[in-house]
């Protein structure tokens, strides 16, 4: 495995240099990547209802359940249609699921602090909850500005995973150009 990566190597670096590059723009134009997120979501969604809609026709020419896909497929068609007429629409959905799932993870998180013992870090636990429902609750005040703080967020990740498979590909390469160097033979005095 390591020398298949140390030869191929500039592949890393290539991947690193795209999540630069998607960091930087996300980070310079968040609401042009919320939105182009939103809008690859909605053709993935489509193109996934027509998958599910010709799955379910298949299923049922073989005389195999085909309901819940020809249900799965048109609903994929239906939030692919809202997203892509209503991008706004999807952001704030997302903003809210997000939301939701952190005040549910953090009540759930509290709950379950109460019934450890203190020696268990009983506090460490409460404290997440308490942290993930401040989280849930500082996205539902203002949606609009935790979607662009949300893709800010994600494009330093962007930019710092960058940079990481650049040390590991150029360090790669090192150890690929040692590999196929010949091995200086011992002196004797």
């Amino acid at each position: 495995m390591s020398t298949v990566l140390a030869r191929n190597w500039w592949l890393l670096a290539l991947r690193g240099v795209c999540a630069i590059l998607f960091g930087v723009i996300a980070l310079v134009a968040p609401l042009a990547t919320i939105l182009t997120l939103v809008i690859f979501f909605a053709a993935y969604m489509l193109v996934d209802g027509v998958f599910g809609i010709i799955a379910s026709v298949r299923a049922a020419q073989r005389n195999e359940r085909w309901g819940f896909l020809l249900l799965e497929g048109l609903v994929d068609i239906l939030v692919g249609a809202a997203a892509f007429l209503m991008p706004a629409a999807a952001v704030w959905a997302f903003v809210y699921l997000v939301a939701l799932w952190a005040l549910v993870s953090g009540g759930l998180m509290l709950a379950a602090a109460f019934r450890l013992h203190l020696h268990y870090g009983r506090w460490w636990l409460a404290l997440g909850g308490v942290i993930s429902i401040l989280f849930g609750l500082a996205l539902l005040i203002n949606p609009g500005m935790s979607a662009v703080v949300l893709t800010w967020w994600m494009g330093g990740y962007a930019v710092a995973f960058g940079v990481m498979l650049l040390i590991l590909a150029f360090r790669l390469r090192g150890r690929h150009e040692e590999a196929g160097r010949p091995m200086p033979t011992p002196r004797t005095a």
